[in-house]
């Protein structure tokens, strides 16, 4: 179907759906009333609202018109084809249509495109293609089910879609930057977390951005819990990496040692002095192995705590050694050994603080963003309102030039009210 057609199209569709939706309405009303003719206070208050409302419309359509839209441009539409074909309507091509009328839609949709501004929702957010089909498929639902359509509860929808959307997006940047930037194991664990920072900061800004309506902030709440998640997995996919190249390392460059024990090389006269000498010689090959990770000096000790027995054998069997000279070797590695443990624990504690202090960067990151994106919010609102202001001061100016008195000082309070709001905003501030 072409465009001319279907902007006919849709414009009957619509109004046969909002006329059959109304008088569904009053049949069904009709029905309940008469099988409950005790209705209550609050049913009859509503009934009798509805038909003032539409008594009110009826008796002034000019008035109800320019309260809603007090901007207006008005297009006239010849009737598309003759009255005979107007079944045939979305069988028919561009060519078979009046010539006027092909021409008054192409004047319609010049002027929307070239003069309509990007529809909005309150705060200013932008309704794109999808948005607006989430929006009119949740309004034309109620309408169709027999519910009064209430725009409020179409945009809470659409928040919930787009929020969990949002922080599915920020996710997925969050991943593929990491993935992009992360080269495992990192040399220490600050590396890891400054590039879990970057990558945080520009998920939470995507986040910002997609997202709108979020209220009391759960999304960006689970948006937090999925991120600090991302960097537990992070760190454990680092530490397992460089538990395994430090292992490695360890087999290629300590097996031939473990080799000579096995062959007896050490077990000789002074053999004891030789094995400590090619051990260290090992240890500042290992050390000297680039991108070993956060657990180099761990799986290091791990391993040569499994060989202090091999060690003491060795020592043992050298005859050369005085016991005297045995006994205080026999100190000298255990004090080693426990100096080794003592710094061990003092990494993990470090490793510790270096977490703690990610948390609190990452809740401060959210904090600032979020602040910001309220400010943001504010102004925007404030803006809004200075408009809708404008809007109501004129409508006033004109109701009282056509004699509206009543009409004028129901805007005169309206007017005030929206101008004690815009005060509150304006000294509000954000704790």
């Amino acid at each position: 179907m072409e465009l001319a057609e279907s902007c006919f199209y849709a414009a009957k569709k619509w109004k046969e759906l909002q006329m059959s939706s109304f008088h569904e309405k009053e049949r069904r009303a009709n029905e309940k009333q008469s099988k409950q003719p005790t209705d209550t206070v609050k049913d009859k208050e509503k009934t009798e609202t509805h038909h003032e409302s539409m008594k009110i419309f009826t008796k002034n359509p000019k008035r109800k018109f320019s309260t809603f839209f007090p901007k207006k441009k008005c297009f006239v539409f010849d009737r598309p084809v003759h009255r005979k074909k107007l079944a045939q309507l979305e069988k028919l091509h561009d060519e078979e249509l009046d010539p006027e009328f092909v021409q008054q839609v192409a004047d319609f949709c010049s002027y929307i495109f070239s003069n309509s501004k990007t529809k909005t929702l309150s705060g200013g957010i932008k309704v794109n293609g999808p948005r607006l089909e989430s929006l009119v498929l949740t309004y034309v639902n109620a309408i169709s089910s027999g519910d009064l359509p209430c725009m409020e509860n179409a945009v809470l929808a659409l928040a919930q879609i787009e929020n969990s959307a949002a922080v599915q997006k920020a996710i997925a940047h969050y991943e593929q930057q990491m993935g992009q930037k992360v080269q495992l194991p990192t040399e220490t664990l600050q590396e890891l977390l400054d590039l879990h920072r970057d990558s945080e900061r520009e998920a939470i800004e995507v986040f910002i951005r997609s997202s709108f309506k979020d209220v009391d902030h759960l999304f960006q709440k689970e948006l937090a819990a999925q991120l600090e998640k991302k960097r537990d997995d992070f760190c454990k996919q680092n530490q397992e990496a460089s538990s395994n190249r430090c292992s490695a390392l360890l087999q290629d460059i300590f097996s031939p040692l473990e080799e000579e024990v096995k062959m007896g090389i050490y077990s000789k006269p002074g053999g004891y002095r030789l094995f400590i000498q090619k051990l260290q010689d090992l240890k500042k090959k290992y050390h000297e192995e680039p991108r070993k990770g956060i657990q180099a000096e761990e799986i290091l000790q791990t391993y040569l705590k499994s060989k202090e027995s091999m060690t003491d054998a060795i020592l043992q069997t050298d005859q050369t050694l005085t016991e005297k000279e045995k006994e205080i070797e026999v100190e000298r590695v255990k004090a080693e050994s426990a100096q080794a443990s003592a710094k061990m624990l003092q990494e993990i504690q470090r490793k510790n603080e270096q977490m703690m202090e990610q948390k609190e960067r990452s809740y401060q990151e959210h904090l600032k963003q979020l602040t910001e994106k309220m400010e943001r919010d504010r102004a925007q609102l404030l803006k809004e309102q200075e408009r809708t202001l404008a809007l109501k001061l004129q409508e006033q100016e004109r109701l009282l030039k056509e004699g509206f008195q009543t009409e004028s000082r129901k805007m005169q309070h309206e007017i005030q009210d929206l101008q004690k709001k815009m005060r509150q905003k304006r000294t509000c501030t954000i704790s």
